[in-house]
């Protein structure tokens, strides 16, 4: 199969009306949705419970950042690495060993004596989580074909993703403000463990495909992501222009480089050179890097502004963001559809073009406007926004693969998320530090969704 594969391609395999999941297809399709569901929602509850750890641990303000960090760097870093490993060892067994690292050391955490602890525990987990997220997205496409029925397993986990943030967000809240913050973090343990005990009842193992590690590219991949990740998140704290931020940047771009050197001359690369010879697919990797940016200023500033200006509740706040998630479950449910009736390259610049629109709503923020006319639509707005560009970036990213390497486009993908996260919270705070507070956080969030709507444009094809 060439990896030239045009939007065009990409929808005529898609029938009229995608066909229905059903039978273990479905199953398995539930297990991947939770595991996705998991790790999307373990950063949230994190957060949430984030000053009562501070307090019971007595974590100073350095060591309640590393608790954040340590698990950005080891997912961020070990990506690569856990996508190729799925391809070598069979999906389903990674899969299963990242979800069980995963659960273990969120039940550690939970019972966490000492912050020393906390973080090493969070750096297990991040290791967890770059095993299971790779191998999960390379099931789904294992499991599904492209087309129609592949559409509609991205769209369903897009929904669960959201719903659970929505409920997850809530439940924190509420266990936070009438219990306790260890409460809050035990949360992913009874998820993990219905993973594991359902997982090797409806997940098809994959046939291991010959090859061996590229030792020389998975450590480049490691430290070179980990240390762009790591400058990057100083630079939420720092200037810019500090050599602890500049030096940690630049080592990221420099081994980074280099290991795209090394796996151009690999015999067996970690991630094959090919998967970014496909126009449409680099595009969908930008867009990727970009949406995050475009959202992650909603949570960062809009919890400060309830708790922080108007002194409101860990609940009362989580209850105030909750259309966005739900918005987001609402019309991913409707993706396929809406993809049918726009194509892939219109659906994209719709979502990028409300995703710009929710933040510079927010943009004109002020603290004396009434939620229901002021926060309420742009909320509508960015889940609606995250929902239609969620689904054509991840179809045009993991198109036109060969069976050897999904596991490969998976970590790719995952990779450039978490990295998009850590680019966009730096940028967001550099530029709301050096300007208009909140207001120019939320500017630069609509530049990255221009950004979404540039790539979107670019995309061969026509626009159904």
């Amino acid at each position: 199969m060439t990896a030239q594969v045009s939007e065009q391609s990409v929808l005529r395999e898609a029938p009229a009306h995608a066909p229905r999941i059903r039978g273990r297809s479905a199953a398995a399709l539930g297990v991947i949705a939770a595991c996705n569901a998991m790790i999307q929602l373990d950063d949230p509850i994190v957060n949430i419970a984030l000053p009562g750890m501070r307090e019971g641990l007595g974590l100073s303000a350095v060591g309640a950042s590393w608790v954040i960090n340590a698990y950005l760097l080891t997912f961020g870093g070990l990506l690569l690495l856990g996508g190729r490993a799925g391809d070598l060892l069979g999906r389903r067994r990674v899969f299963m060993a990242g979800v069980a690292l995963f659960t273990a050391a969120a039940a550690l955490r939970g019972l966490a004596p000492t912050g020393e602890f906390m973080v090493a525990v969070r750096a297990v987990q991040g290791a967890g989580a770059a095993l299971a997220a790779p191998s999960g997205l390379a099931l789904l496409l294992s499991t599904f074909a492209e087309g129609g029925r592949r559409g509609r397993a991205i769209a369903v986990c897009t929904t669960v993703g959201a719903v659970s943030t929505a409920c997850g967000l809530l439940l924190a809240g509420a266990l936070t403000s009438l219990g306790s913050w260890r409460w809050v973090l035990l949360l992913d343990v009874p998820v993990g463990l219905v993973i594991l005990l359902l997982a090797p009842l409806v997940l098809r193992e994959t046939p291991r495909h010959r090859g061996r590690f590229d030792l020389p590219g998975a450590l480049l991949s490691a430290l070179g992501a980990a240390a762009l990740v790591y400058g990057l998140t100083r630079a939420a704290e720092l200037p810019w222009s500090d050599p602890r931020v500049t030096g940690w940047v630049g080592a990221g771009v420099a081994l980074l480089a280099v290991f795209a050197v090394v796996e151009r001359r690999a015999r067996q690369p970690i991630v094959a050179p090919r998967l970014f010879a496909d126009r449409d697919r680099l595009l969908a990797y930008a867009g990727t890097l970009a949406v995050p940016g475009a959202l992650i200023g909603t949570y960062f500033f809009l919890n400060q502004f309830f708790q922080g200006q108007h002194g409101w509740s860990a609940l009362a706040t989580a209850w105030a963001l909750l259309p966005l998630p739900v918005t987001m479950a609402a019309t991913a449910a409707a993706a396929t559809r809406l993809e049918r009736h726009l194509g892939a390259r219109r659906m994209w610049a719709v979502g990028a073009s409300l995703l710009a629109a929710g933040n510079l709503w927010l943009a004109t923020l002020s603290a004396d406007d009434p939620y229901a006319t002021s926060v309420l639509p742009a909320l509508l707005l960015l889940g609606a926004g995250m929902a239609c560009s969620v689904l054509p970036a991840t179809v045009l990213a993991t198109s036109g693969l060969r069976g050897d390497e999904a596991g490969g486009a998976a970590g790719v993908l995952n990779a450039v998320q978490t990295l998009g996260g850590s680019v966009g919270l730096a940028t967001l705070v550099t530029v709301s530090s050096h300007t208009d507070g909140m207001a120019g956080g939320f500017t630069t969030s609509a530049a990255f969704a221009c950004l979404v709507l540039l790539a979107a444009a670019l995309v061969r094809g026509p626009a159904r």
